[in-house]
């Protein structure tokens, strides 16, 4: 019997289609399988720690051949060092082994990052740095001197010219200093050269280790995903690496075909098993950046399963994505306009401008409607409220400037799921930068995120949710959902919100309020969206 296989009692009835692993909410069966699982998973002991760090769980509800129901499970990459644990779904290529290609070539490389970590801490390589620079400031220093010497000798043969002293003379005179200045800086060239050539071999010999290293790893991960041999919902076969030959990327990132929905799809297929529903969930802390909820359930990542899973899903009946349907709504309420502005209400789920997919945005929708209009900033899809248009481009020009200049207030209104323990008032600084392994996420980036700022008031709390005023200083993507839902920022996700939080029927983010001096009249502007989030 397989030791993979734990049967379900199916009182919940199936779709024919397995749900899409990149938006879902989890079936019932897979909520009973994860129930489980998660006690079996704080039963082991010898996993606390590793899984306490962070860890992503699945489960994928299958049928055999006979028609018996039952579900699999799996963890992210390995644990413990292990990718085969009893029980468990192993590992597509279990590259592990002690003595195997990959332990061997790692260990070569591993190597090479001692000889390169010795070097860079070399103490004789930093005294040899610390005489090159002393000489090469000598060397300044003297040139400099000299400089200034014969700018006062200069100001003397001013002097000199005009009490009447021989003209050739003078030229004579400037002439050798000239030349001893050219004299001076060879010298002060040869002088270094001796140093400048110690420390260049050192570095010749940290860049050729550094070179090999990296011809030895890329070589290494090649070799590791023309290993990860997957297969399909049609029985056809595609490795790592021609899969990812037909992306932009061209290869695979470190740790594709380790997450839990490939392996998963992969034991099913080899075992004659049937998919017909998947989820993930989060073990443990958040990772550094990111926002993971304890076992909250989560899509399928973008950056390294999106393209494995495109192919493996091929043959088996899919559930769409809700995501790349058409949006039905074409309709928008006008709640300010001018013969220079126009400002509309977006409903939660229109884009605000054309997007790559079929779907309608309200610049279309307004542009059909009357005449062409300037967007002049955008909301995120999923978010509703006022969106300001311009009727002319130097206008949009004009408005833009203003959001560059922050002369333009904006006001948000959400909902929280849940209460935080963060004071009643104050301020967020989070900076944000794109997570490119899950687009379209963002993460929380000290080093190279660029700045995010947000004032934020929590007006009151009730049935185990927080209303919040938002005031963003800054218009990053994501900006108002990240600062919610971190740790460091409100720690509690906005409704609805399925990156950064939990599943709900909408995101409960309306951009409620917006205020400014009219470019043209001067006059006070405050428009207010109408939208009630508050009651939905």
């Amino acid at each position: 019997m397989d030791s993979c296989f734990y049967p379900l009692s199916s009182i919940h009835p199936l779709s024919e289609r397995l749900n899409c692993p990149f938006y879902y909410r989890p079936h019932a069966l897979c909520l009973q399988a994860a129930e489980v699982m998660q006690k079996d998973i704080a039963a082991m002991a010898e996993w606390t720690d590793e899984v306490a760090e962070g860890k992503m769980f699945g489960v994928l509800v299958i049928s055999d051949a006979k028609g018996g129901t039952g579900y699999l499970r799996a963890y992210s990459g390995q644990i413990c060092g292990k990718a085969d644990w009893q029980g468990w779904v192993p590992a597509v290529f279990d590259y592990l082994q002690p003595d195997g290609y990959f332990a061997v070539r790692e260990a070569e490389i591993s190597a090479l990052n001692g000889e390169i970590k010795e070097l860079e801490r070399s103490p004789r390589h930093t005294l040899d740095c610390a005489a090159l620079a002393k000489a090469k400031e000598d060397g300044e220093r003297r040139i400099k001197e000299y400089r200034t010497f014969m700018a006062e000798q200069k100001a003397r043969r001013v002097a000199r010219r005009a009490s009447g002293e021989d003209e050739a003379a003078l030229i004579r005179e400037s002439q050798f200093q000239k030349a001893e200045l050219r004299r001076l800086k060879a010298a002060v060239k040869t002088s270094l050269r001796p140093f400048e050539e110690t420390v260049a071999a050192y570095d010749m010999k940290l860049a050729k280790l550094r070179v090999r290293r990296k011809q030895l790893s890329d070589s290494l991960q090649r070799w590791l995903f023309e290993r990860f041999v997957m297969l399909n919902g049609k029985g056809e076969t595609k490795n790592l690496m021609e899969i990812f030959a037909e992306t932009p990327v061209r290869v695979p990132p470190s740790g594709t075909g380790e997450c839990c929905a490939p392996k998963l799809l992969q034991y099913a297929f080899r075992h004659g098993y049937k998919p017909l529903a998947i989820a993930e969930f989060w073990w443990g802390k958040s990772p550094v950046g990111e926002i993971r909820h304890h076992l909250e359930f989560y899509p399928a990542c973008q950056g390294k399963c999106a393209p494995v899973l495109e192919f493996m899903l091929q043959g088996l009946d899919v559930e769409p994505n809700p995501l790349h349907r058409q949006e039905e709504r074409t309709e928008l309420s006008v709640v300010y306009e001018d013969e220079w502005l126009i400002a509309v209400d977006k409903p939660a789920g229109m884009l605000s401008v054309p997007g790559k997919g079929p779907r309608l945005s309200a610049h279309e929708i307004l542009s059909k409607a009357c005449a062409p209009v300037y967007a002049c900033h955008r909301l995120d899809m999923q978010t509703s409220g006022i969106l300001l248009f311009a009727k002319t481009e130097e206008m949009q020009r004009t408005i833009q400037g203003m959001f560059a200049r922050r002369e333009i207030r904006k006001m948000y209104m959400a909902v929280l799921d849940g209460i935080s323990d963060r004071p009643s008032s104050g301020e967020i600084s989070l900076p944000l930068s794109p997570d490119y392994a899950n687009r379209p996420r963002r993460r929380v980036d000290f080093e190279d995120g660029k700045a995010a700022v947000t004032h934020y008031n929590i007006l009151y709390a009730r049935d185990g949710r927080s209303v919040v005023e938002l005031f963003p200083h800054t218009g990053r993507t994501h900006q108002l959902r990240i600062h919610c839902a971190y740790s460091d920022g409100l720690g509690v996700p906005i409704v609805g919100d399925e990156l950064y939080g939990r599943h709900s029927r909408r995101l409960l983010l309306n951009a409620q309020r917006m205020e400014f001096r009219h470019p043209v009249t001067g006059a006070e502007m405050r428009i207010d969206s109408h939208f009630d989030i508050v009651s939905v």
